[in-house]
């Protein structure tokens, strides 16, 4: 017979420790069995906090997660109450937590979320990019065969795509990201969200491949816009040449820039930067 045990997917912050809510201090002093990611980590958040954890502290990765579930799904049925918690971010999205989630849930033990900070809504809103709909797509493959396999599978989404990514695999997947959707595919790189050197990088997926190559550190989301239907992908160089070729023909450059920029559905702005940064000083 179920208890009233109760399973808590707890959000973490992706950065800045004074995103923690009030809720998340309350639960993480009060719940009976902590399932952590990374124990250390769990502990210093505690201890920034100033919570001390008076449960029973438990490590739950991607290596133990399978075994570790049924463990604590016995426990919930006991009637104690079990918070989740990854290093950053919530559970269940590219970390542990889904297993558990789906085994409670068959289980008929109650699950309630402690919503908290995420990489992928946080990267979506600063991206500059539609978010009206978009999909989350984890991480792409490791191997390039499958990676661009899985790309192409993409490239007709007409969804903004949120992908998570390796600071070491980062300039591979975007070359291959502009060979599966178009070099002038508009993109946006999000590395350290919230944290002191957070940066957005935005342009074309072929200039963005092309800037990642000089090597990149820290925590990577990638937001990619979707496809236009009917829309012709076109390289970051043809547009700049098509702005010299108006120039070349009498048009005013900002003219020039204004209705290439148009006409390839892109803010003039970015094909502004393009130019100048392919023109030598005048």
């Amino acid at each position: 017979m179920t208890g009233n045990g109760r399973l808590v997917l707890a959000g973490a912050p992706i950065g800045q420790v004074g995103d923690v809510s009030p809720r998340l201090r309350e639960t993480l002093a009060s719940a009976d069995v902590i399932a952590a990611e990374d124990t250390r980590r769990l502990r210093r958040l505690a201890a920034d906090l100033g919570v001390e954890l008076t449960g029973r502290v438990v490590s739950y990765y991607d290596q133990n997660e399978a075994g570790r579930a049924q463990e604590l799904i016995e426990t919930l049925k006991q009637g104690r109450t079990v918070v989740v918690i990854t290093d950053a971010g919530m559970p269940g999205v590219s970390d542990p937590g889904y297993r558990l989630t789906s085994l409670a849930v068959e289980a008929g033990v109650p699950v309630t979320a402690l919503p908290g900070p995420s990489a992928v809504t946080t990267a979506l809103a600063v991206s500059g990019l539609a978010s009206d709909r978009f999909c989350f797509e984890g991480f792409p493959p490791r191997k390039p065969g499958d990676r661009a396999r899985r790309l192409a599978g993409l490239a007709t989404e007409e969804r903004t795509m949120v992908f998570f990514e390796a600071p070491h695999r980062l300039a591979s997947s975007l070359a291959a990201m502009a060979e599966a959707f178009g070099p002038g595919r508009r993109a946006a790189v999000c590395r350290e969200l919230t944290k002191t050197y957070e940066e957005v990088r935005r342009g074309g997926l072929g200039e963005l491949a092309a800037w990642a190559e000089g090597g990149v550190k820290g925590e990577i989301t990638i937001v990619v816009a979707g496809h236009v239907p009917g829309e012709v992908e076109r390289d970051p160089a043809e547009l700049v040449a098509e702005v010299e070729r108006r120039v070349a023909e009498g048009e005013k450059r900002n003219a020039a820039i204004a209705g290439v920029a148009k006409e390839a559905g892109m803010p003039k702005r970015e094909l502004y930067d393009l130019v100048h940064r392919g023109s030598p000083a005048s």
